[in-house]
């Protein structure tokens, strides 16, 4: 083991929401109970006194900006903060940041560690060679299988360097009882006690579904006029005019009373105690899908589109039979298919669909545990320090 303690750099557009940032924090925690220190790098955001409460350090720096010259500087500045913190390993977690990173762990000889996040688009030479910072790091953390197979498959060099740690979620915050907080919600969401409910916790962007749902919704609706409430759970992260979309689409088909855009949530817990089902129609693969194991670890059954890490994350046919099932994955961007999902979901008898929570549950529980996921990338940190590996490529 290397020498304690360490002092870790990470570094991350913004701390708002998402994956990638919750997974920021998760590591910052872990090391500062270690005994390390974790300094964090971005334009800052709601999770800034979070990361503060648990032990962590936050600078702020225009680390979101794609402009190269502004990316030039925060490079100066990110190798100026290592020399001054002795900092020892720099961990990337976005594209426009990776490439600062890269730059300054370059110029001060300091390990360079990157996590594909999320299965970027390829379109031109040029954006391949943008996103290839992701594949520079002396490791490259994947957040799946999934991941790693499209890793190494667009970036051929970084084979083997490439490392799988799935994404960890923190089960503890699902151990809890929720009820009385899951019932506060149904009350400020509007709910009937009478209704079951669906949900979908995911911020509000096309490429997350949210209008293939409704369209498949207009279709329950038709079959099952009363009985169900979907709840769209999310920030639209700015994005006011796509959040528009969603609502007069809901309106034009008549949904108004089983449609409700809430906003951002930030007790996933409470809500997954509030649902009976949730649904994830994702139009684009997900690299991991946190909002499936979430759900999953929350023991509430689950139906996603059968793209990207999904056939690691939820258990469903024809790979797995109905008696292991912990959910459905259904094809991506098809209402009609989803309709059906969501009926068969709600005309389930009530013993069997705790049957598939529970299942779910265990699936989180063996596989995609929090702290497997920080102790596999501190073991990186130890390995990459022990070892003195800077290659920088």
């Amino acid at each position: 083991m290397t020498a304690r303690p360490m002092t870790i750099l990470q570094v991350v557009p913004q701390l708002e929401t998402g994956g990638a940032e919750r997974t920021t924090l998760d590591v910052a925690a872990a090391l500062v109970a270690d005994g390390d220190r974790a300094i964090v790098v971005s334009e800052g955001g709601r999770m800034v006194p979070e990361l503060e409460a648990l032990g962590g350090e936050h600078i702020t720096m225009p680390v979101a900006s794609k402009k190269i010259l502004t990316m030039r500087k925060n490079a100066a500045r990110l190798a100026d903060l290592m020399e001054r913190e002795d900092v020892d390993i720099i961990h990337a977690r976005s594209r426009a940041p990776a490439w600062s990173a890269l730059w300054a762990a370059s110029w001060t000889y300091r390990p360079f560690v990157t996590t594909y996040h999320g299965a970027y688009n390829e379109g031109s030479w040029l954006k391949n060679r943008y996103n290839s910072v992701m594949a520079r790091g002396d490791v490259v953390i994947a957040n799946s299988e999934y991941t790693a197979a499209l890793v190494a498959e667009r970036h051929p060099f970084a084979r083997d360097r490439i490392v799988t740690i799935h994404r960890g979620i923190d089960l503890s915050a699902f151990d809890q009882p929720a009820e009385d907080r899951a019932e506060a919600l149904r009350r400020k969401w509007g709910i009937d006690k009478r209704d079951r409910v669906l949900i979908n916790l995911a911020r509000l962007t096309p490429w997350k579904g949210q209008l293939v749902l409704v369209e498949a919704l207009a279709e329950v609706a038709a079959r099952l006029k009363t009985g169900w409430v979907c709840v769209l759970a999310g920030d639209d992260q700015g994005r006011t005019d796509y959040r528009l979309e969603v609502q007069d689409r809901v309106r034009a088909l008549g949904l108004e009373k089983r449609v409700k855009i809430v906003g951002h949530c930030d007790d996933v817990p409470a809500a997954l105690a509030a649902a009976d089902l949730a649904v994830q129609p994702s139009i684009e693969p997900e690299a991991f899908g946190r909002a499936a194991v979430e759900a999953q670890a929350a023991g509430v059954p689950v139906i996603v589109s059968d793209l990207g890490a999904v056939r690691e994350t939820v258990l469903a046919p024809p790979e797995y039979g109905r008696d292991v099932r912990t959910g459905w994955r259904v094809p991506a961007g098809e209402p009609g298919p989803l309709a059906d999902a969501i009926m068969e979901a709600l005309v389930t008898a009530g013993e069997t669909r705790l049957q598939i929570g529970a299942r779910g549950r265990q699936h989180a529980v063996t596989h995609f545990s929090l702290v497997s996921m920080t102790q596999k990338t501190l073991a990186v940190y130890d390995d990459l320090l022990e070892n003195a590996q800077t290659g920088l490529y």
